[in-house]
Formats: C-alpha cells, sequence, structure tokens
C-alpha cells in the first residue's frame, strides 16, 4: 500500500478526489468555516455524530464533496490510541472492493502523534495475508492520503511511522505463514534478502558451524526435527564501527510441538506463531534500511522446529549450554529459552551497549497480562525505563515484571547447574529468571510476547508486535549511546518525549 503526506486541511479536503475521505472529529470540536466543518458541527449538535472513540457516521456521495464516501470518525479527547481507534473503524467500515484510494485529515491542526497512529491504523485495518490462498483476496486500498497544513514539520514522523508499518507487515508475513512455508531454511533465505538492502548484512549458521561453537542447548532442541537448524546473524550499519551495537535476539521456533511433552491438540496450529519473536527482528531490520539512523543493530535468531521423533530431547536429558553451565531439560515444551541463551551467549562477543531477547516464551505471562501488554524483564532500571517509554509513545505497550532472585529457587536441581522449568507459579518469571543467568555481561532485557505477538478466534493472525517498540526504542535512544543525529532521530526523541509527558 502507498502512503502519501499531501497539503490539505479541513477547509480544502472536500475537494479531495478519492473513494473514500475520512475526517477524524476530535472533542471538542472547533466550528470553522466550509462546508465539512458545517456539516461536522451540525451532526454533532443534532446528536448524530457522537464523541466516543471509534463512533462512525457515513454518507454516499455527498453533495458538494469530491470524494465518493463520506465518513465522520470520532477520536475523543485526540489521544494517540483514540485516533488509532477512529482511523481504524473508519478504514474497515470502507473496506470494499470499491475502496481503492483513501484520504484521512483532521479536525484540528495535525500532530505528530496523530500521523503516526493513522498510518499505523489504516495498515493494520486494511491488511490481508494471501500467500498460502489459492485464489488470494487482494488488498483493496491501494493508497493512502495523510491530510495535513504543514506536511514539512511531520514528514519526519511520517516517514518513521510508514517504515514501521513496513516493518510489521513482514513481521506479520513470515509469523502468518504455516510452519511448512516457514521453515529455519526458509527464515534463513528470508534473512537473507533483507542483506539486499541498505546497510544490512547477514551471515547463516548451519548445524556444523554451531555445533563448533558449541551451542549444545540450541542443538538439542533441534535435532527431534528433520529440519535443520540455522542461527541466523544480521547486522545493521548505521553509525562507525566504534559504536558498539544494540542486539536484538528473536526467539525462531518455527514450530512448537512441545516435544516429547508434547502439548495438547486443540490449538496447537497456533504453535506456527512460536517464531514471532525472530519475525520481529526481520521487521525491525526492514525498518532500519529505509530510515537509516546513525546507529549499529545486531540481530541474532536461533531458528528450529521442536519436534518429538526418536532423537528428540526427553525429559530428565542434561545438555551443556555455549556458556558451558550444564542444563536439566525436566521439560522439553520450555524449549524457548534452550535456544535463547545459547543466542544470548553469543552475543557476548559483540561487546553489546543492551541485548534485548524477544519470544512468545510463557503461556504463563498471557495469563498475567492477557494480550493488551508484552510482558518486560530486566536486570536494567535504565533500559527498562526506555522500553517502557517506547512501549508507550508507539502503542505497542509493555509492562515491567519482578526478578527478584528468590524466583530462582524452583530452577535449582541435583543433576545439573539448573533447570529448564521451575513449578507452575510465577512460570514468566522464572522463564526470565533462567535467562538472566546468560545475560550476566551486558544490560539486558527479555521480552515475553506470547500473549500480544497473535490473536486468536474469528480475528487469528500475527499482530506484528513488539515491531513499532522495538523502533521507537532505538530511535529515541539518549544522546552519547546510540542516538541518532539525523533529523529523524531528533524528530522521533521528540515526539516520545510529548507523548511521554
Amino acid at each position: 500500500m502507498n502512503f502519501e503526506l499531501k497539503n490539505f486541511d479541513l477547509a480544502s479536503a472536500a475537494s479531495q478526489a478519492c473513494d473514500a475521505l475520512i475526517v477524524v472529529v476530535l472533542d471538542p470540536f472547533k466550528p470553522e468555516k466550509g462546508i465539512l466543518a458545517e456539516l461536522v458541527a451540525q451532526a454533532i449538535q443534532a446528536g448524530d455524530l457522537q464523541t466516543k472513540p471509534g463512533k462512525l457516521l457515513q454518507a454516499y456521495r455527498p453533495a458538494g464533496f469530491a470524494c465518493t464516501r463520506l465518513v465522520l470518525a470520532c477520536a475523543g479527547d485526540g489521544s494517540a490510541k483514540h485516533v488509532r481507534q477512529a482511523v481504524g473503524a473508519a478504514v474497515s467500515a470502507v473496506k470494499t472492493p470499491a475502496v481503492k484510494r483513501v484520504a484521512i485529515c483532521f479536525t484540528s491542526a495535525a500532530k505528530a502523534a496523530w500521523v503516526s497512529a493513522a498510518v499505523a491504523a489504516a495498515a493494520e485495518a486494511s491488511y490481508v495475508y494471501t500467500t498460502t490462498k489459492s485464489k488470494p483476496e487482494a488488498r483493496s486500498i491501494v493508497s493512502v492520503a495523510i491530510g495535513v497544513p504543514a506536511p514539512d514539520g511531520l514528514k519526519a514522523a511520517f516517514d518513521c511511522a510508514v517504515a514501521c508499518v513496513h516493518g510489521v507487515e513482514l513481521a506479520k508475513e513470515w509469523a502468518n505463514r504455516p510452519a511448512n512455508h516457514a521453515t529455519p531454511v526458509l527464515l534463513a533465505q528470508a534473512a537473507k534478502a533483507l542483506a539486499k538492502l541498505p546497510k544490512i548484512k547477514c551471515e547463516v549458521l548451519g548445524p556444523n558451524q554451531v555445533a563448533k561453537l558449541g551451542m549444545g542447548s540450541f542443538m538439542a532442541v533441534a535435532q527431534g526435527s528433520s529440519e535443520p537448524l540455522r542461527f541466523i546473524v544480521l547486522r545493521y550499519d548505521g553509525a562507525a564501527k566504534a559504536q558498539t551495537p544494540v542486539v536484538l535476539v528473536g526467539k525462531g521456533i518455527t514450530f512448537d510441538t512441545g516435544g516429547i511433552s508434547i502439548k495438547p491438540a486443540p490449538e496447537m496450529d497456533e504453535m506456527k506463531f512460536d517464531m514471532s519473536g525472530a519475525a520481529s527482528v526481520l521487521g525491525v531490520f526492514r525498518a532500519l534500511s529505509e530510515l537509516k539512523p546513525t546507529i549499529n543493530v545486531v540481530g541474532l535468531i536461533p531458528a528450529a522446529e521442536n519436534m518429538p521423533d526418536g532423537r528428540a530431547i526427553k525429559p530428565g536429558d542434561v545438555v551443556t549450554s555455549m556458556s558451558g553451565q550444564t542444563i536439566e531439560i525436566l521439560n522439553t515444551d520450555a524449549e524457548g529459552r534452550l535456544v535463547l541463551c545459547d543466542a544470548l551467549t553469543y552475543a557476548e562477543r559483540f561487546k553489546p551497549r543492551a541485548v534485548i531477547d524477544i519470544a512468545t516464551l510463557t503461556g504463563a505471562c498471557v495469563v498475567a497480562l492477557g494480550g493488551v501488554r508484552s510482558g518486560l524483564f530486566s536486570s536494567n532500571d535504565a533500559l527498562a525505563a526506555q522500553l517502557h517509554a517506547a512501549g508507550e509513545s508507539s502503542l505497542d505497550l509493555c509492562w515491567r515484571m519482578p526478578l527478584d532472585d528468590d524466583y530462582a529457587e524452583g530452577l535449582k536441581t541435583n543433576f545439573a547447574d539448573v533447570a529448564n522449568v521451575a513449578g507452575r507459579a510465577g512460570g514468566a518469571v522464572t522463564a526470565a529468571k533462567f535467562l538472566q543467568r546468560f545475560a550476566g555481561k551486558f544490560p539486558w532485557a527479555h521480552l515475553d510476547i506470547a500473549g500480544t505477538a497473535w490473536k486468536s478466534g474469528a480475528a487469528k493472525g500475527a499482530t506484528g508486535r513488539p515491531v513499532g517498540l522495538l523502533l521507537d526504542y532505538l530511535l529515541a535512544l539518549p544522546a552519547g549511546t546510540a542516538a541518532p543525529a539525523n533529523a529523524l532521530g531528533r524528530a522521533k526523541n521528540a515526539q516520545v518525549q510529548r507523548a511521554a509527558g
């Protein structure tokens, strides 16, 4: 889909030729001159247009307008959340084969956060997965124009939002693919394709290379599958080599049966989404190649299937991780932490300023936080604060969870240095405590996205989270660490600060 930032406001919006004109109505609405402003004022006065976020009023071929369809979409108090809700509802309402061109404007002078929210909402509401359909339903909306009276001042926010959409949709694409269309080998090919973009490099390690590194924990998970593992190393080099990178580690379990500790059959198909952490890393790199910020970022993806054949690991097996620590595998369905721990050890070689792992790790996090916020665990208060702020500014929310040492008691075992699971209580925390053992040499954070990476039921599909959160974090790092020196970085940092304040 093509996005465009155009120079028009509420007064001139009626002359915009398009299939659907969406007017985001802010409360309170200040009456102005012009046919559109008068129409909005009359609708509110008559009670036909409610100011509750997401409420719509539609018209077909309204007199005096160049658009075919007019949609008044209320955004309440004008928060970015409410603007996203309004635009999403409006785009969903007009999403028919006849609607190709959409224009969006606001009843007040546009803000950067509104532009970002409108772009994200329009993309999300019009997204269609087609890869494995014999007669794919094409995306009907092909262009969206965002109308603002002073485009130059909002171009940085617009460019960032469009790049984020491209990253989110790449993450959705790979997470939505069935496991036989998204094997570790195919995932590695997707990463290699990114290396054709500016400033990105990719290296892919196979089973022999991983064995030489001593990644015994990662290899143990993969040994039950006929699909060979891949260890993917992506690099975005936007700054001088002397600037140490941020490392993103994405869990890449392309399908998770649970192994010998096999999962129940209902909804097991959704375990194709177990590589959503890896997909989000791909998405972030896609966006970075477009924005070209002056930072360095490394992406690590341990990709494998977790299957229950005759060679699969068994409960009670002990394996040796790349760090040298031995692990008793009490539950083979706790495999994500087993691939991540070796990737975390591998990350040490980059002398990173921060490492963030992203994983659909525990059902316990879904119980704790549902599908609204991702679980955030961190050994570093500053890093945790930055990620939380990025979640708020991007509307890709997270919530910090505890890491008290007492939670690690359940990971003790008589037969290895550590067990891979503790009891059921506090399962998201004990999983994070396991990972923390392998992340002691750098500032570290863990995002448990088990509740936020995909939706079930009628809306089943990947969300592309937390691409937005990670991108906002990377673009808004304070000066002196990995802050972009260009205008985009400064604009994004200011936007984040405004949203937080």
